[in-house]
């Protein structure tokens, strides 16, 4: 259910990063539900085309893609010029991550490139590629990023995940003070659980199992959150009506934040064995993401 009427955003045009899948895609139909225009990039062609017909069929909107590798800062600042062709861009969602679980020691220097570089740069070449443009035309811009809780608290077993998420919080909170008085607000949201099918696979690499930030009983709300509390938080944040919140990041966790464990620190447990499984368990779903089932 959603508090806002539906044409609450009518008007804007939002960029969502990592909008083919999970939460992204949830956020992007929440959007167009409310009237906004909404545009979803990522790496994989179809998965994008078919949640941009997913959206559409949802929320009764509109929504197109562009295939981009968010880690190249030509092909971002391309693709946003694009999209700025059709009219210039009202929001944006710094969504696309990359995570997964493993001892630290174990974490081979490309490996932790990939998730600093999806995470900490793109998030960057967007947010950087969007504001450049709407100081030059003197336009009011909304940047709004994907946090976690761990940006607070860092969290083992995830640390290039934390490291990253954790540059995006200062960005937030740097380019707020920096770009506010160019009328361009950025807030950051840091939910819970909510699972979505191929992060929560990542995430309980274990079948069956769920440890600290996946446990529904460790949340004082004793329960996931709901993809709809999300998206009105997000829909909230892209008002006009709410121009004075700027530099925020908002958990949305059910108070999971102030229980412990919210974080992964539980896994200090598991055996070598245990950890070899996990990592064939991973291999198996990220071969999965990349055949796009």
């Amino acid at each position: 259910m959603s508090p806002f009427k539906n044409d609450v955003l009518k008007g804007k045009r939002i960029l969502v990063t990592g909008g083919g899948t999970g939460l992204g895609k949830e956020m992007s139909v929440g959007f167009a539900v409310h009237g906004a225009h909404v545009a979803i990039c990522g790496r994989r062609e179809q998965v994008l085309a078919d949640a941009c017909a997913e959206i559409a069929e949802r929320s009764g909107g509109t929504a197109e893609y562009r295939v981009v590798n968010i880690r190249d800062a030509e092909a971002v600042d391309e693709m946003v010029g694009d999209l700025w062709r059709g009219g210039h861009l009202t929001g944006l969602v710094n969504n696309a991550g990359a995570n997964f679980i493993a001892p630290t020691e174990t974490i081979s220097h490309r490996a932790y490139e990939a998730v600093r570089a999806t995470v900490m740069d793109g998030s960057f070449y967007a947010t950087h590629s969007c504001g450049k443009r709407w100081i030059a035309e003197k336009v009011r811009g909304t940047v709004i990023s994907n946090l976690v809780t761990w940006v607070w608290s860092g969290s083992a077993y995830v640390v290039p995940c934390a490291m990253a998420k954790t540059a995006i919080h200062a960005m937030t909170m740097s380019l707020a003070s920096e770009w506010g008085p160019k009328g361009i607000r950025l807030n950051a949201v840091a939910p819970g659980p909510f699972p979505t099918e191929n992060a929560w696979e990542k995430l309980n690499p274990i079948p069956g199992s769920s440890v600290g930030a996946t446990q529904s009983d460790k949340v004082p709300m004793r329960r996931f959150g709901e993809m709809d509390e999300l998206r009105n938080l997000l829909v909230f944040l892209m008002l006009d009506e709410c121009a004075y919140v700027n530099g925020a990041t908002i958990p949305i966790d059910g108070g999971h934040r102030l229980t412990a464990p919210s974080t992964f620190a539980d896994l200090s447990a598991m055996s070598d064995q245990d950890w070899a499984n996990a990592r064939d368990t991973l291999r198996k779903s990220a071969d999965k993401e990349r055949q796009g089932r």
